[in-house]
């Protein structure tokens, strides 16, 4: 971590050193006799000292440096998380690396003019505009040079916290750039002519051509660090949003991008990381519906808002019911009724959903399963009775319990029942009923499997070629015969 104090007061040292030189790029040209007074700046005495002025300023600034960012690097070092105190300091340190940047600037002038004393109002004007011009530059510079190596800690620091660095936003600092690179310069060039032009300070006769020539150069050597500081500075956080959207269209809901200050970029970022926390209660609650109801009923209620009204259509339903679960439960241990249980539905889930059916609703030790609805299916009745077909096989390795399956197909209801803050998506009607007392007869036939004719009707001649007929049966309830059909041996 000291290399990282090293780096930071180095680039802090770095930003003092190009301000300076946008300051010498103007003072030079006033050293002739374009300024009254300003010549005294250039004796040999007054190099000396500004010489010295600069190497005492670089290493305040360099010790300064090291010193702002210590109190940071202990409890970053440590690994620990910081405190109140801690954060504060962290949150102040930029603002702190300012004042020393523009506040050895204007020590640095203040000496200058004492030094200079009898350079008179010249030498307050040339002290004027490199103090502010340097002051300026090096605090612009010295944010941008160290923005990247403070953006990690403030991350780490306001992650925990809602204390935010108050940042300026894209605005700001584009007005930012402007002033160091185009106004200032200019404000610059523009006072020149016109202190000439009148006799003021500078003589009428003195040229200032040099001079602007000079400044207008420093402007365009100094403005495109500076302009690529400023562009990194608004282009690398939005990159970083932009790699983490990439991360969140693959599939990688726990992507996260740090904040940590109030900008227009900060609420872009804490406005991403909202979005996918929306996203992933979105999915959650997605999943968690989908398990209650079924995915192709969950798909449809969030692409319908929920409406899901309803109506009449064609289905095809399979209702499966055990025997034996009471008996099971009264000579075996909660626990194992409970796996035999869960295993008997796995098998009827992974059945209904290879087919793109919808388990409509458990019912104790039973199970209703609808095809056709809600996403309406051509082959609704043959995918019920191959499903039928397929359970029969799966289901008869399933120790301590048996099974009845009924099958049937027409036209119901199926939509939502209940009240308007708390719906269930059901289907109701004949078939329904028709396959719940077809399986409480194929409890005692030979194969478990039972169908009606309904049901043969609407499949293809491929999946009704695997069923035979079984004669007629007047089910439980009802007044008419029931034609009935039976898979083939």
């Amino acid at each position: 971590m000291s290399r990282l104090a090293v780096n930071y007061a180095g680039r802090l040292a770095g930003a003092y050193l190009l301000s300076i030189t946008a300051a010498v790029a103007i003072l030079i040209p006033l050293g002739g006799e374009a300024l009254t007074g300003a010549q005294h700046y250039f004796t040999t005495q007054n190099i000396v000292a500004s010489a010295v002025l600069v190497a005492v300023g670089t290493i305040v600034v360099t010790v300064g440096g090291v010193l702002n960012i210590s109190p940071t690097l202990r409890w970053v070092d440590s690994g620990h998380e910081p405190d109140d105190r801690q954060r504060k300091g962290l949150t102040r340190m930029l603002a702190r690396q300012s004042v020393l940047l523009s506040g050895t600037w204007a020590v640095s002038g203040v000496i200058s003019v004492l030094l200079n004393l009898g350079g008179g109002a010249g030498i307050v004007v040339a002290t004027a505009f490199g103090v502010v011009l340097g002051g300026s530059a090096a605090t612009g510079i010295g944010l941008l040079l160290t923005m990247d190596i403070v953006r990690p800690m403030l991350a780490a620091a306001t992650q925990v916290t809602e204390r935010l660095i108050a940042a300026p936003g894209v605005w700001a600092r584009l007005i930012l750039l402007w002033l160091l690179c185009s106004a200032l310069p200019c404000l610059v060039i523009v006072a020149l002519v016109v202190v000439k032009s009148n006799g003021w300070l500078i003589p009428k006769t003195a040229s200032v051509e040099i001079a602007v020539l000079i400044v207008a150069l420093a402007a365009v050597l100094l403005g495109m660090p500076t302009m690529i500081l400023t562009s990194r500075s608004i282009s690398d956080p939005i990159g970083e949003v932009v790699d983490a959207m990439a991360e969140v269209e693959k599939g990688h809901l726990d992507t996260e991008i740090a904040v940590f200050e109030r900008s227009e970029i900060g609420r872009l970022q804490s406005g991403f990381n909202r979005m996918v926390a929306g996203l992933v209660e979105r999915e959650r609650v997605r999943d968690l519906f989908g398990r209650h109801v079924g995915t192709n009923v969950a798909r449809r209620a969030i692409e319908e808002g929920a409406s899901m009204s309803g109506g009449v259509q064609e289905v095809a339903v399979l209702f499966i019911d055990l025997t034996g679960s009471t008996a099971l439960a009264a000579s075996h241990p909660p626990q194992q009724v409970a796996e035999v249980l869960n295993e008997f539905f796995h098998i009827v889930v992974n059945a209904v959903d290879a087919r793109e059916g919808m388990i409509n609703k458990f019912q104790g030790d039973a199970a209703l399963a609808v095809f056709g609805a809600p996403l309406r299916s051509e082959g609704a009745a043959a995918a019920a009775l191959a499903t039928a077909r397929t359970l029969g096989e799966q289901l008869r390795g399933l120790p301590h319990v048996d099974f009845g399956i009924g099958v049937s197909a027409g036209a119901v209801f199926a939509g939502n029942i209940g009240a308007e803050n708390r719906y269930e998506y059901t289907v109701i009607g004949d078939p329904v009923n028709e396959a719940a007392r077809l399986a409480d007869l194929a409890k005692t036939s030979d194969r478990r499997i039972l169908c009606s004719s309904a049901a043969i009707e609407r499949a293809d001649d491929a999946e009704s070629a695997h069923w035979t007929p079984k004669g007629s049966e007047v089910l439980r309830g009802r007044s008419e015969a029931t034609k009935i059909s039976a898979p083939g041996v």
